[in-house]
């Protein structure tokens, strides 16, 4: 299974956020961080946005912070939302055009592996992930202005 590069923006803005919670973030300054796209960055932080992931604070002195508390914050939660769908295979989708569909038991076997994979990472919450804080911030300490 892989994720899409909107899941990885979306972790890493969290992550950012959640490493410097005691300020205010910009989605420039996260997306020069990153060396990504400010575009792209901008869609994804729309989203997080929209779900209460991140709080936006426009106007002078505005900029991002987190929603929630990152202990409130679990990373399956947040991937359900920013990945578009977990179709893994093509009997997973509406337009399903598999001629073995009907008796195939591949469909059981990935339901059950992406429900184990949501599972675990549903353990985990975005807390847990920064729990080495500061050594995040060390290696983003030559990136940030």
């Amino acid at each position: 299974m892989r994720l899409t590069v909107h899941s990885d923006y979306a972790l890493r803005v969290l992550m950012y956020l959640g490493a410097r919670e005691d300020r205010l973030a910009t989605i420039q300054e996260i997306a020069k961080v990153y060396a990504i796209s400010e575009n792209h960055l901008m869609k994804v932080v729309n989203k997080l946005a929209r779900h209460g992931f991140v709080k936006t604070l426009r106007g002078r002195g505005g900029g991002l912070r987190l929603g929630r508390p990152a202990e409130d914050l679990t990373i399956g939660e947040v991937l359900r939302v920013v990945e578009e769908d977990f179709h893994v295979v093509e009997c997973f989708g509406e337009s399903n055009m598999c001629r073995i569909s009907q008796s195939c038991r591949l469909r059981l076997a990935l339901r059950r592996a992406i429900d184990a994979f949501l599972a675990e990472l549903d353990e985990w919450t975005l807390a847990d992930i920064l729990s080495n804080r500061n050594s995040i911030l060390r290696e983003l300490r030559p990136f940030i202005s």
